[in-house]
């Protein structure tokens, strides 16, 4: 077992990792190689035409020693649709779930403690070298799992500043429900805005005040007992880890409202003693504690609720409570 959490989110990864390349949709023979290399076309379609999709998962070691992966089924499902929503080839659920299940089994020594996880990046981009296919998807593909140690991605207790933001949008607003690399560029310059000049860590974009998602994260506004979010669209990423905590929180007596809501709703309700959280399989829920809006910090003036509510998640997670709904697989 790993007792040493890397310092840096994401940076440290097992030693191997499976790879299984498609040609003209035949899915060829499951290798392994070293997770430090990749052998790619330089006129490779994912390098030029964006034919890149992934997700995120994670695996958690329990007070026995064995290593569940958190809502697999979820992943590989939403996996096949962003596939499917970028032309690519769609890997079968089967071939799928068992390279993961597989990786990580094989990594076992690298699941952390109950102080971090070891986060699953499946990943499938187009690698057909073609200059002048920008008219047309890649007739090849390769699909590897890589595997990382991680600990919290936003230090739990430490300030999280977001700024909010209504003049631009995260993605093109048919592109927001696929885990695609370019969806994350695309709000890349905002962030570093954001953190340059307000030393913000997020960026919640709200496109004419309609609050939607950061750029790596779903938002939820806690206003007592009532979890307000909105609907799911193609404008933004339909989070698990966002299902996963409605779901909770609903078997917790609180209500749910999935609904559009504007900046303006959001800074009255924070006013008055709501809270707001990050959700997402990275940040897990993290409680925000300043929201800048038009320039002013507007405290949150509790994280309660939210961390009341990460527990309940976590503590499914790390197999401190029973697992009612089926999400975890043992591997």
């Amino acid at each position: 077992m790993r007792t040493e959490i890397p310092a840096v989110f994401g940076s440290v990864f097992a030693p191997e990792m499976p790879i299984v390349y498609c040609e003209d949709g035949a899915w060829g023979e499951l290798q392994w190689q070293p997770s430090n290399e990749l052998k790619i076309h330089p006129a490779a379609h994912c390098l030029h035409y964006g034919s890149e999709i992934f997700e995120g998962m994670k695996a958690f070691r329990h007070e026995d020693g064995s290593v569940h992966i958190f809502r697999l089924d979820a992943g590989v499902e939403r996996m096949r649709k962003s596939a499917a929503a970028m032309s690519m080839p769609v890997p079968p659920v089967e071939l799928l779930k068992n390279m993961i299940v597989e990786a990580v089994r094989r990594a076992q020594e690298e699941v952390p403690d109950q102080r971090g996880a070891l986060y699953i990046r499946p990943a499938l981009i187009g690698t057909e070298p073609n200059i002048g296919s920008a008219g047309s998807p890649s007739k090849s593909a390769a699909l590897f799992v890589l595997l990382s140690p991680v600990g919290d991605y936003f230090k739990q207790g430490s300030e999280l500043r977001v700024l909010v933001e209504t003049d631009h949008l995260r993605c093109a607003p048919h592109m927001g429900s696929i885990k695609t690399g370019g969806n994350y560029a695309s709000a890349l310059y905002w962030t570093m805005q954001a953190l340059e000049k307000h030393h913000a860590k997020q960026v919640l974009f709200c496109p004419n005040g309609d609050v939607q998602e950061t750029g790596a994260s779903n938002f939820v506004l806690i206003d007592g007992k009532t979890l307000i979010t909105k609907p799911l669209t193609s404008e933004f990423l339909h989070g698990i880890t966002r299902l996963s905590l409605l779901t909770v929180a609903k078997d917790h007596g609180y209500s749910i409202e999935e609904r559009h809501f504007t900046v303006d709703e959001m800074k009255e309700r924070i006013a008055n003693g709501a809270e707001a959280l990050l959700s997402g399989t990275a940040a897990v829920l993290s409680p925000v504690t300043v929201l800048i809006i038009e320039g002013q910090d507007v405290a949150v003036k509790s994280q309660s609720e939210a961390l009341k509510l990460r527990s309940l998640i976590t503590d499914i997670q790390y197999g401190r409570s029973a697992d009612k709904h089926g999400w975890l697989t043992k591997v």
